[in-house]
């Protein structure tokens, strides 16, 4: 047994909470493709973790399934975790918190809304306490107090870093490459929405460990490609002591490419690429995209397809990862 079929049989062994009962489906978008040109444009298809059941779905649940497994081990009985006030990854924590009687503390970063709508909502509704701060900068201070307060009230707190976004976390998208591997044969590339790297780091490790040639391309929401790059290879590394194999020579072996050139005025802010791919999208398949991530990375698959940047033999495989109800804020 290779090294790396000897880490993907310990990535089995790693508990789960089970947040997971099925695989997202992979489907077809030939409509998509007719408006993309038809025969001159790639197969598409698309992963639809938007579709996963557990709490309005996304990549969020496939981090937390891990992280969460491991907060239970520790005997934690609540979760603690950050974000903004509509967070996709503090909804999903909440919710998992929810599903096995946990606590829940969020510190949202932005203005308390006065009517809760879309992710703010479901966090009220699944009892989670929000400790508000006004900025990202506040975040570091923030969680040391939040933390330090649970812990003189006799709480035994777990703190999930951003997204998710640990070593540990992103083994939820290692895992997600060989359940794709069991549904179509590999795809020569995966484009996703890519920010605090967990999902990149998991995609790529996974194409690494499965030998497979796919290029993995990660549409940045909001950071420059190379903060994001240096995101993914100190994840990946970090998958060693984990998988038992040498980190540093898998990170090194992973080919990282980030797109940077859609952000646009900044996080969360639509550009005209990402409305027309929202659009797109919508009217020819019939899936939604939200503007803060998903729609962003679909426009800049949308333009490679038009600029002939993937050949008419390729199958391109978009990686729904969720934030629908973004749509409803």
């Amino acid at each position: 047994m290779t090294d790396h079929a000897a880490a993907l049989g310990r990535l089995a062994a790693i508990p789960r909470a089970q947040l997971l009962a099925a695989p997202s489906p992979v489907e077809e978008m030939p409509r998509l493709r007719d408006a993309l040109g038809g025969s001159a444009a790639p197969r598409l298809l698309v992963k639809r973790d938007d579709a996963i059941p557990f709490a309005f779905g996304g990549n969020k649940v496939r981090k937390l399934d891990f992280v969460v497994a491991d907060a239970r081990a520790a005997g934690a009985d609540t979760l603690v975790t950050l974000g903004g006030i509509r967070s996709n990854h503090a909804r999903v924590t909440a919710a998992a918190a929810a599903k096995f009687g946990l606590r829940c503390v969020l510190i949202a970063n932005g203005t308390p809304p006065a009517a809760p709508t879309a992710n703010a909502l479901l966090d009220r509704l699944l009892g989670a306490e929000i400790e508000y701060i006004a900025t990202r900068e506040e975040r570091p201070a923030a969680t040391r107090y939040v933390m330090a307060r649970l812990e003189r009230d006799g709480r035994k707190p777990y703190l999930v870093p951003l997204g998710a976004s640990t070593s540990l976390g992103a083994l939820g998208f290692v895992r997600a490459v060989g359940e794709m591997l069991e549904q179509i044969p590999p795809p020569q590339v995966i484009v996703h929405a890519a920010s605090s790297g967990g999902t990149h780091a998991g995609l790529v490790a996974g194409v690494a460990l499965h030998r497979l040639s796919t290029r993995v391309l990660g549409v940045s929401a909001d950071d420059p490609a190379g903060e994001v790059e240096a995101t993914v290879r100190a994840i990946v590394a970090g998958m060693g002591p984990l998988l038992r194999v040498d980190g540093d020579a898998l990170a090194a072996s992973c080919e990282i490419m980030i797109d940077d050139t859609c952000v646009g005025s900044g996080y969360g802010a639509p550009t005209a690429a990402s409305r027309e791919a929202q659009q797109l999208l919508a009217a020819s398949e019939a899936m939604f995209v939200d503007h803060t991530y998903t729609a962003k990375a679909l426009g800049a698959l949308v333009a490679r397809a038009r600029d002939g940047r993937f050949r008419t033999d390729e199958t391109v495989l978009f990686w729904h990862t969720g934030g629908q109800v973004g749509l409803f804020a």
